[in-house]
């Protein structure tokens, strides 16, 4: 039986990503900061599912994760790096806090889980499926912190990619765009535009669902995706078209 850790696994693309696995009868585990989320989802979950309160900036608590996921289930096989905040703004409004914070979930949480889970991974020839963005491959306006951390998930994904091929552990990501998260609906709020407002700039003419972008790591962590490796796998419905 697979085992996989989801950190951001008690929202949108994490939580939809822990669902499809839980139906395959993997082991769960989800991490997140804020244990009172995870009791308005669990009932949501049907499964062998455990969960992890930890914050993914700190290094400590990515070792403790691994810890306690291998005291849980003996293993690990896959890693999905959904943990992330988002802000917008000029430039010239960015403060070293709103970068620190930004950098440290969305850059230093993916790299350090990653490397925390890295022997365990190659142990059981498993794979890592990072959450970056569209605004990580062309860039969004007012977004240049968000831009420049998924960015770095994008260049961290293809060149740890490199470093594990050997090792037969696969090593990819997703770029989503606008999805139907908390997160989206939070930014929503703040600029007082709508779902619909947002409908408007995309070719098919709606935004992602959280399933959509799950049905897609699940396919990254299968083994129908085994000679996939170094993927940057566009979720736009056109966007980057």
């Amino acid at each position: 039986m697979k085992t996989a850790i989801i950190t951001g696994g008690t929202s949108g693309i994490g939580l939809a990503t822990a669902k499809i696995f839980l139906a395959q009868k993997y082991n769960c585990v989800l991490v997140g900061r804020n244990a009172a989320k995870f009791e308005k989802v669990k009932s949501e979950l049907d499964g062998n599912f455990k969960y992890i309160s930890a914050d993914v900036a700190k290094i400590s608590d990515c070792a403790r994760i691994v810890y306690e996921t291998l005291k849980l289930f003996g293993g690990v096989d896959i890693l999905v790096n959904s943990a992330g905040i988002y802000t917008e703004g000029a430039i010239s409004q960015v403060t070293e806090k709103d970068f620190d914070e930004i950098f440290n979930t969305n850059v230093k949480g993916t790299f350090f889980m990653s490397r925390a889970v890295v022997h365990e991974i190659i142990k059981r020839r498993g794979c890592i499926v990072s959450v970056a963005s569209d605004a990580g491959i062309k860039g969004n306006y007012f977004c240049a912190l968000y831009a420049a951390s998924k960015g770095a998930v994008v260049a961290f994904t293809k060149s740890l990619a490199l470093e594990l091929a050997s090792f037969q552990v696969r090593v990819n990501c997703v770029a989503p765009a606008d999805i139907l998260t908390p997160l989206t609906l939070n930014q929503l709020k703040n600029s007082g535009e709508t779902v619909e407002d947002l409908a408007k700039l995309y070719p098919m003419g709606r935004i992602g669902k959280p399933e959509e972008v799950a049905a897609a790591i699940n396919f990254l962590a299968s083994s129908a995706a085994s000679f996939i490796t170094g993927a940057i796998l566009t979720i736009d419905g056109g966007l980057t078209a």
